[in-house]
């Protein structure tokens, strides 16, 4: 069977012809091996590249020349009806500002006079658009599959015809789905499909549409199996900002793999083990002599006939969330991990011949004690000798242990948007004490993020406008990003401790409430108070009810949503 239909990479064309389509710049703003690994912008791509009225054409960010990567085009951006802005991450507003600059586009919106209009979508755009508010014309917030081409259908005829910027604006302020800053009535609904004969199915998964050596994921064609998440860990902001978590069925991603006939694939979610497909569909791709990997799994979920089809297809490195240091405070963050399901998947994980195990920590958590890491320090002993049987010293397949520390960032429309950030100094000292206990540990390193940048991140997440001055100011400097960030704050004639080190009261509007994810405020402070308490929380039910995904949340009426569903 021939393999690989996608392993083109955008090759160098000429020049395609705008004739009476509106020009589209879909622009991810870092390098296109990110690009190319990101499903979210590929779904897009997919879509726009459906629709006859419009020309589109990728466009890339390298942040480490400063420049574009222009795979096809080479006319100026300044020549685009649309630049059209993947906002995945909070850094990208700075590459966003950057690229208007390299372009000879004035970033201020409020001083542009013409086409073309900035658009900018992705998470970011329905988590907090206010800090790069002041340089887009227009967002597009939530799901590109209800209603982005209608909405770029409108800008196009407007283009078309030779209408001006303000009409095009004025055209789609109130569409859903839209937000133009100053104009769109508000809170802007997030847009959300779901197929009303369908119960909780994701019909329309996004695939690759690129699969090249060139990716981050080399040759791999990515499949999305679920979109949002039921487990409510509270401070992740997919779980939340996605509602309601929604499966792929197994006959969907069968008939993509069919038709792309690749070499591997990855699967792509926030909750993988909750698909009740996942080892039926594992086996099948061994059937079909596809590769496969997975991204992080819950402890709980990999049951032994999971783990044997894993071993089947040539899998050597698993992936566990543990998050949270100790028990009680994986309780504040709902984080449903069970020490004693924890190590018998490491044991399990050795006995099988796996040799690398990946695990996730977080670091810097509201109320985190010391007594918190001394817990974590015991239960890395506990993990280290259930790789080896309990035997000190005894031989074991999982010769790799990765501690992969992550610095919490608090984000909009979760629990933790009231919580006060961890200092620059609390994240390092936590850092040093972890390489500190793994330090005689064989086989097991740690790598961990810059506290520095988390910080920086924290602010761009929870910022207002206010902060938009800070992202102009280092968009005019160069240099290493955090020495940019440190002399950008140092001009900057605001207060960053404002943002990051107080805990909000219950009453404070944020500026990210501009938008509506459907989530009830009342539902997120109670959230908020169970992090204080330590409290647990259950998981959203998964049941398939006859009446359909929205009589699912009917029957919930936990978080709000099942009122959002309804109007």
């Amino acid at each position: 069977m021939k393999r690989g239909r996608r392993s083109a990479r955008p090759a160098a064309i000429a020049e395609q012809e705008w004739g009476g389509r509106l020009p589209i710049a879909l622009v991810f703003p870092q390098k296109p091996a990110l690009a190319y690994s990101s499903l979210g912008w590929q779904g897009v791509l997919t879509q726009v590249r459906s629709l006859a009225t419009l020309a589109p054409e990728p466009v890339f960010w390298d942040p480490d020349k400063g420049r574009l990567v222009r795979p096809y085009g080479r006319r100026g951006l300044d020549a685009f009806g649309v630049l059209a802005f993947s906002l995945t991450y909070e850094f990208d507003y700075l590459h966003l500002v950057r690229i208007l600059m390299a372009s000879g586009i004035t970033p201020e919106a409020a001083k542009r006079p013409s086409w073309p209009l900035v658009m900018a979508g992705g998470a970011l755009a329905f988590m907090n658009p206010a800090p790069i508010a002041p340089c887009v014309d227009m967002f597009w917030v939530g799901e590109a599959e209800a209603g982005l081409l209608e909405c770029l259908a409108v800008l196009a005829e407007v283009h078309v015809r030779h209408g001006s910027r303000h009409d095009a604006l004025e055209r789609v302020a109130a569409m859903p789905g839209v937000y133009v800053p100053g104009n769109s009535p508000l809170p802007v609904r997030r847009a959300m499909y779901i197929h009303p004969r369908h119960t909780g199915e994701l019909e329309t998964p996004v695939s690759s549409c690129f699969v090249t050596s060139d990716a981050v994921f080399r040759d791999t064609l990515l499949l999305e199996v679920n979109r949002g998440c039921p487990h409510g860990c509270r401070f992740c902001a997919a779980g939340y900002v996605y509602r309601p978590p929604r499966l792929t069925s197994l006959e969907t991603l069968q008939n993509i793999v069919r038709h792309e006939q690749p070499r591997k694939v990855g699967l792509v979610g926030t909750a993988l083990t909750d698909w009740p497909e996942l080892t039926r569909f594992l086996a099948w791709l061994g059937d079909q002599k596809v590769d496969v990997s997975l991204s992080s799994l819950r402890a709980e979920g990999l049951t032994e006939e999971l783990l044997d089809a894993l071993r089947g297809l040539g899998t050597r490195t698993v992936t566990l969330a543990l998050e949270g240091p100790s028990r009680s405070l994986r309780d504040a963050m709902n984080k449903h991990v069970r020490e004693e399901a924890f190590l018998q998947t490491v044991a399990q994980l050795s006995r099988k011949g796996f040799n690398h195990l990946k695990i996730y920590l977080l670091v810097g958590w509201p109320g985190e004690t010391d007594a918190d890491w001394e817990e974590f320090s015991l239960f890395l002993r506990d993990v280290n000798q259930a790789r080896t049987g309990g035997v000190v010293g005894g031989k074991t397949n999982l010769k790799l242990i990765t501690l992969g520390l992550g610095c919490l960032v608090p984000k909009p429309w979760t629990p933790l948007q009231w919580a006060a950030m961890a200092s620059e100094q609390v994240l390092k000292e936590r850092i040093s004490y972890v390489r500190k206990v793994a330090k005689n540990m064989s086989g097991v390193q740690v790598r961990s993020d810059a506290p520095g940048l988390a910080r920086v991140q924290g602010l761009l997440a929870r910022g207002d406008q206010r902060v938009h001055e800070l992202i102009h100011l280092a968009a005019g400097l160069k240099g290493r990003e955090l020495d940019v960030w440190a002399a950008a704050l140092g001009e900057w004639p605001r207060d960053p401790n404002w943002f990051l080190d107080r805990e909000r009261s219950r009453e404070e509007i944020f500026p990210w409430e501009v938008i509506n994810p459907g989530l009830d405020r009342e539902y997120l402070w109670r959230e908020w108070e169970k992090v204080g308490a330590r409290r647990t929380s259950s998981p959203c039910p998964m049941e398939i009810a006859q009446g359909g995904l929205q009589a699912g949340c009917l029957k919930c009426r936990r978080c709000g949503l099942e009122k959002w569903l309804q109007t």
